[in-house]
């Protein structure tokens, strides 16, 4: 992963792969981002690990951040809670793919998907921020909290049975724009996201141990087989 997206550094501990994970657990993103100590150099493209969920630095404790796991592309330039990550602080977040859960009519029950895009690595649209944490002593390593969001769009057609909203990919040939830190005019990265191009998924339906965020593992974005009566309902649907 770090070679494909052209890491200079990889910043702590290695976390190990996650096939299930939740708002508030680490994740690696990979960041681009200028060295105070040495004026005038290059922007470090680095691997590092942020806790998902972003927490704005005017937030009075951690809790919010499990609300603002995701930010709406079509807003995120305009939101105070975002602007300023939006116009400094993006980044990528580095996936196989995600899970989203259809509502069928006949049952009140969720059912998971798992979206992928084949063989490829999915790099989702990111912002992070940095927040400082009032219970933690300002010399304690925990006093700053680095945080992330993922940023949504509105599904393609083709998904909107499924949820009506997706992230946002960024193509391999938008990534070293989207994490410029040059970049930071609003009018500019509002530019950048409307020529973000359609993402085309493939879905298939996954079990239900993906709805406890206790369970992990490759087995989680398997197929399950579909039932004969979801079949012939998908039949008569498409007639």
């Amino acid at each position: 992963m770090a070679a494909e997206l052209r890491v200079d550094a990889v910043v702590g501990e290695e976390l190990p792969p996650s096939w299930n994970l939740a708002p508030t657990q680490p994740a690696r993103i990979v960041v681009e981002r200028e060295s105070a100590d040495v004026p005038g150099a290059s922007p470090t493209r680095q691997l590092r690990t942020l806790r998902w969920g972003l927490i704005p630095p005017w937030a009075v404790d951690a809790k919010i951040g499990s609300r603002m796991i995701n930010a709406r592309k079509e807003t995120v330039t305009e939101k105070a809670a975002f602007q300023v990550a939006a116009s400094r602080r993006r980044c990528l977040v580095p996936a196989d793919g995600y899970f989203e859960w259809e509502r069928r009519p006949r049952g009140k029950a969720t059912v998971p998907h798992f979206l992928h895009s084949g063989r490829r690595l999915l790099t989702f649209a990111g912002l992070y921020e940095f927040w400082q944490n009032p219970a933690v002593a300002a010399d304690d390593p925990d006093h700053w909290v680095a945080s992330f969001t993922i940023l949504t769009t509105q599904a393609p057609d083709a998904l909107g049975h499924i949820h009506d909203r997706s992230p946002v990919v960024i193509p391999p040939a938008m990534r070293n724009l989207w994490l410029d830190p040059a970049t930071t005019e609003l009018a500019v990265v509002r530019r950048m996201l409307d020529a973000v191009p359609e993402t085309l998924f493939e879905a298939h339906e996954a079990g239900s141990d993906v709805n406890d965020h206790r369970n992990n593992g490759p087995t989680l974005v398997e197929a399950v087989p579909e039932p004969m009566t979801h079949k012939r309902e998908r039949s008569l649907t498409e007639r």
